[in-house]
């Protein structure tokens, strides 16, 4: 283990310079020397880089998983010139495995011999958790071009590294670079880890594909696989008077950052090819927890005020996408509701009639699933038939719902709460039961409504069911209308 800093060898633009200042400018067209022949056999054989690349790995209990995120690094087309693995309020091996990758490697790939060095950080009790342990790695590669943060739970593709690089090299202007994020599921077990990874890997695509589609403007780089421009990160710290690149006092430091980068006036991107695996959540508390702490952290962002000492931004651009998002479940957690509500009340008085066109809204739904579950590159029978089959994902809507409540219950309820650390003890087994707490509350809320219901006399009943059926239906046609024009837009062949 070290923690030594590293002067990372760089290929400086003046040695362009120096080319053009040698006499490439003054010759003639068509003129070629032999200094030009062999100038440009250098450039087209060289394995020097002209971009360093410092890889920030952050780790946490990840000894199930780190050694195959620092395998997938060190099989790289293109290695990062530098890998810090910073271990942070660990209590398993992590240490210990990741220590027996650290020191120099030197790697043959596609591109050529290449090298790399391996350190290993433990930096004990860190009350910033993973912001600190950013914010510790930042600090050894600062020197270098780029900045590729790396979660410790994720295995990339052979060339993500290569393509992050390359797009970012070729525009000044990119200040990230977010790969394409899903789940291998093929290690998986067990019915309910099998479901809620089909989950997450749909949920995965449609993030991605929305992104893609919006010209490849991404709306967070998120911290499983991303690079980083380190002018774009030190531009962003002094516009926001920061001493390091990520803050604590938010619970989505990976939207938050890239928001700054942003404003900073550098563009953040998904890249189309580069790809990653990332850890998936295979229990119903651990996802819950998860999904509370990325929902309850958005919406810190989009809100005017945060209680942080970040401001809220609710018309920054990267934050439209998180507004459609938020507006998208409202929608259908009211529909839903709604639905099962008017349903009950139409039986019970005998006045339920069944019509063909209420098929056609979950069809447009399953269609525009399957299609999304089509686009993904890796495409199973497991996703298909999770889009296709009615229950899977609607059930797995509800639980989406779930977490929807219980952020914005969260968060207007003014009580603080350390996110971080319940999502760590969900995904340790630990916790309450508190991701159940939505679904006990409707059912009491429907056992309730069922009881003033029957106190209701038959011209209140038939006129509630007289106006809430219309506006049941505007919604729904609404609703379908945009699944529609999602189901027929021009995907431009992206892969998810």
């Amino acid at each position: 283990m070290s923690d030594s800093r590293m002067a990372y060898p760089r290929s400086s633009s003046r040695e362009i310079e120096a080319a053009a200042d040698f006499g490439y400018d003054d010759m003639m067209p068509g003129a070629e020397t032999h200094f030009d022949q062999d100038f440009m056999s250098v450039l087209e054989s060289t394995t020097v880089h002209r971009s360093t690349i410092g890889c920030i790995i952050p780790a946490y209990n990840e000894e199930e998983s780190i050694a195959d995120v620092l395998e997938g690094l060190l099989r790289q087309t293109r290695v990062p010139d530098v890998i810090h693995v910073v271990v942070n309020n660990t209590s398993d091996n992590t240490v210990k495995i990741a220590s027996e990758y650290a020191g120099p490697h030197e790697v043959m790939t596609d591109l050529g011999e290449q090298f790399t060095e391996v350190f290993v950080h433990d930096i004990g009790k860190n009350p910033d958790k993973k912001v600190g342990a950013l914010n510790y790695g930042y600090s050894l590669v600062e020197g270098c071009d780029y900045l590729l943060g790396v979660d410790g739970d994720t295995i990339a593709d052979p060339r993500a590294v290569e393509y992050l690089e390359t797009e970012a090299v070729s525009d000044s202007r990119i200040g990230g670079i977010s790969a394409i994020y899903s789940i291998d599921d093929r290690p998986i077990q067990g019915l309910v880890a099998k479901w809620l990874i089909a989950g997450q890997r749909t949920q995965f695509a449609a993030f991605n594909l929305q992104n893609l589609l919006r010209g490849r403007n991404m709306a967070v780089l998120g911290g499983q696989f991303s690079i980083f421009s380190t002018n774009a990160l030190r531009d962003a710290m002094k516009a926001n008077h920061q001493s390091t690149p990520w803050v604590k006092d938010s619970e989505v430091e990976d939207s938050l950052l890239s928001l700054q980068i942003k404003s900073a006036g550098y563009l953040t991107k998904i890249s189309p090819y580069a790809r990653a695996n990332v850890g998936g959540m295979t229990t119903i508390k651990g996802y819950d927890a998860q999904q509370v702490k990325w929902t309850y952290g958005a919406i810190e962002l989009m809100w005017p005020g945060q209680r942080g000492d970040t401001k809220g931004q609710p018309f920054h651009p990267n934050l439209r996408l998180r507004w459609f998002e938020n507006f998208g479940m409202l929608t259908n957690l009211f529909v839903r509701v709604a639905f099962l509500i008017l349903l009950a009340g139409s039986l019970s008085l005998g006045a339920f009639v069944f019509s063909p066109l209420w098929l056609i809204p979950p069809v447009v739904a399953i269609l525009l699933n399957v299609r999304i579950a089509r686009t993904m590159e890796n495409c199973t029978q497991r996703d298909v038939l999770f889009a296709a089959l009615v229950f899977p994902a609607e059930i797995f809507m509800w639980i989406r719902l779930s977490h929807f409540v219980r952020s914005w219950t969260r968060f207007l309820s003014r009580k603080k709460v350390d996110n971080w650390a319940m999502q760590a003890r969900a995904e340790r087994g630990g916790g309450s039961i508190g991701h159940w707490a939505p679904f006990i509350i409707l059912i009491l809320v429907l056992v309730a409504m069922a009881v003033i219901w029957t106190m209701l006399g038959p011209v209140v009943q038939s006129t509630i069911l007289w106006i809430g059926w219309p506006i049941v239906g505007v919604v729904t046609v609404l609703q379908t209308l945009l699944m529609a024009t999602k189901l027929f837009r021009r995907y431009q062949g992206y892969k998810v």
